[in-house]
C-alpha cells in the first residue's frame, strides 16, 4: 500500500506557494499521490470587513504581532485542537522528549504541528528524517514581529529555524521543510539510496541498500558534508577529473571518497565533526589532513 504525507500550511501570502511546488521532484511526487500539499489563507478566519490578522503587541515595541484567534480558527478547520483539550501539556518544551545521539528529539503520532519562527530550534537533517515518519505536517508562517505566544503554547509541538537569520516571513521556510521531509518519503526519490549517501546523510550502519557481492564506492556520510562529484568531460577549464574515480576500483574510490568528505567538512563546517562517529581510519585521516594544512 502507498502511503501518502500531507502538508498543510498556514499564511497570509498563499498565492506565494503558486508555482513553489509546481517543478521537479515535489510536483512529480503530488502527482504520484506520495505528497499532498494544501494551502490555508489566514485571512479567510477572519470576521471583520478589514480580514484583521495583526495587532500592536503588549508593553510596545515595534512591529504587529499575528493574532490568536484566526490562527486558532485555522488549525480548528484541519481538525487540530488545543493541548487543554486533547490533554498534553501547555508548554510544548515541557512535554516528555526523548534526545537521540545526533540531538534530534524523537518526534512521534500522526499530526506535528510546527511554528516557523527565528526562535525555533534548528531544522536539520536528523528533524527532517524524523518529520517524515508522520502522517501530516501542519505548518504556521510567522510575519511581522511574531505570532501570539499562546498559539505556541496551546497548539504547536515544536518551533523551527532553518537558520540564524530572519526571514520577513515563514513562507520561503515552509518550502524548505516541504521539500526536504518529502523527498525522505519512501517512494518519493526515483532510487530509494540516494537520500542515504548525501551531506547530513546517514552513517554506514544504517544504510541498507547495499547490493550483496557488489562492493559499495560510497560512505554514508554519518552526518558529514558529501564528497565533491564529477562527470563528462573527464578534462574541463584546463583541470582534469581524478583519476581514481574513473580507474573501477571501488575500494580505492570509497576510501577517496570518505577522505574528501572528513576534508569537506573540515574546511567548511568543522563543526561538524564535534561529537560524530568517526572511526580509527576517520581519525588518522583527519590528523594528516590537518597536518597538511598546518605545513
Amino acid at each position: 500500500m502507498i502511503r501518502s504525507m500531507r502538508f498543510e500550511i498556514v499564511t497570509i501570502f498563499p498565492g506565494f506557494f503558486a508555482g513553489i511546488f509546481e517543478h521537479g521532484i515535489v510536483r512529480r511526487a503530488q502527482a504520484e499521490g506520495l505528497v499532498e500539499v494544501g494551502i490555508h489563507d489566514l485571512r479567510g478566519f477572519t470576521h471583520d470587513r478589514h480580514r484583521t490578522v495583526d495587532d500592536r503587541p503588549f508593553g510596545g515595541g515595534e512591529g504587529m504581532v499575528l493574532k490568536p484567534e484566526p490562527l486558532a480558527e485555522a488549525l480548528a478547520s484541519l481538525g487540530i485542537r488545543n493541548k487543554n483539550e486533547r490533554g498534553g501539556s501547555r508548554d510544548p518544551t515541557l512535554a516528555p522528549k526523548k534526545t537521540r545521539k545526533d540531538g534530534a528529539r524523537n518526534i512521534s503520532g500522526s499530526t506535528k504541528v510546527i511554528l516557523l519562527s527565528a526562535q525555533g530550534r534548528p531544522f536539520r537533517q536528523a528533524v527532517a528524517r524524523e518529520l517524515a515518519k508522520v502522517d501530516r505536517v501542519v505548518l504556521i508562517c510567522g510575519r511581522y514581529e511574531g505570532v501570539d505566544e499562546r498559539i505556541n503554547e496551546l497548539y504547536c509541538d515544536m518551533e523551527l529555524s532553518i537558520g540564524d537569520y530572519v526571514l520577513s516571513g515563514g513562507e520561503l521556510a515552509a518550502a524548505v521543510v516541504v521539500d526536504t521531509v518529502m523527498r525522505l518519503v519512501p517512494g518519493v526519490l526515483g532510487n530509494e539510496s540516494s537520500g542515504e549517501f548525501e551531506s547530513f546523510g546517514v552513517a554506514d550502519a544504517e544504510i541498507l541498500s547495499d547490493q550483496e557481492g557488489v562492493p559499495r564506492s560510497q560512505h554514508g556520510a554519518g552526518g558529514l558534508l558529501d564528497y565533491p562529484h564529477y562527470t563528462r568531460p573527464a578534462e574541463f577549464g584546463g583541470l582534469r577529473a581524478p583519476e581514481v574515480l574513473m580507474n573501477g576500483d571501488h575500494l580505492e574510490i570509497r576510501r577517496w571518497r570518505r577522505e574528501q568528505q572528513l576534508r569537506k567538512t573540515l574546511a567548511n563546517r568543522p563543526d561538524l565533526l564535534v561529537g560524530a562517529e568517526l572511526s580509527a581510519d576517520d581519525r588518522r585521516l583527519l590528523e594528516r589532513i590537518r597536518k597538511e594544512a598546518a605545513s
